[in-house]
């Protein structure tokens, strides 16, 4: 009964330590940076400035590709909730259902696509990539300033971290 206890453990402390001491590759470190960025700019919560870092620490050369592959997948991110907004109903068709005129989006209406420059805000960034889509906003003009506010807060992180 020892004997089978003991070889147990043993077998667990060998596959934990297998599993534990297992590092991720360049390859798997990006994906899970893109997927991690991806969903951090979604209405999901989530922080991908953590694993930006880890990626960076573990890889101090993936500078650039890093940095490229969170801005992608933060701005593919935003562009799925600007599309969101292309789903509602457009402001229109909702005062014509409400018979009101409806508030509240006139900053974004005066200034447009460059107010998404702010799409890397917590919280902030979800609703102005939904109105953006939901006032008709041209998408190119969209994800171009998306992009840019999502590599300049990437940029900086970078920095501080390298």
């Amino acid at each position: 009964m020892i004997c089978g206890h003991l070889r147990t453990t043993l077998r667990f402390t060998y596959c934990y330590q297998k599993i534990d001491t297992i590092p991720m590759n360049e390859n798997a470190s990006l994906l899970a940076l893109f997927t991690s960025s991806f969903l951090a700019a979604t209405l999901l919560p989530g922080g991908s400035e953590a694993v930006l870092a880890g990626v960076l620490v573990a890889y101090p050369d993936l500078f650039w590709p890093a940095l490229n592959i969170a801005t992608l997948g933060n701005t593919l991110g935003g562009m799925s909730s600007y599309v969101i907004g292309r789903l509602l109903p457009d402001e229109q068709a909702l005062s014509e259902k409400i018979g009101r005129h409806v508030h509240g989006l006139e900053w974004i209406r005066r200034h447009g696509a460059p107010v998404l420059f702010l799409s890397w805000l917590p919280l902030i960034g979800d609703i102005l990539c939904v109105a953006a889509g939901w006032l008709r906003i041209h998408w190119a003009s969209a994800a171009l300033f998306i992009a840019a506010g999502k590599f300049a807060r990437y940029w900086v992180i970078a920095l501080a971290i390298s």
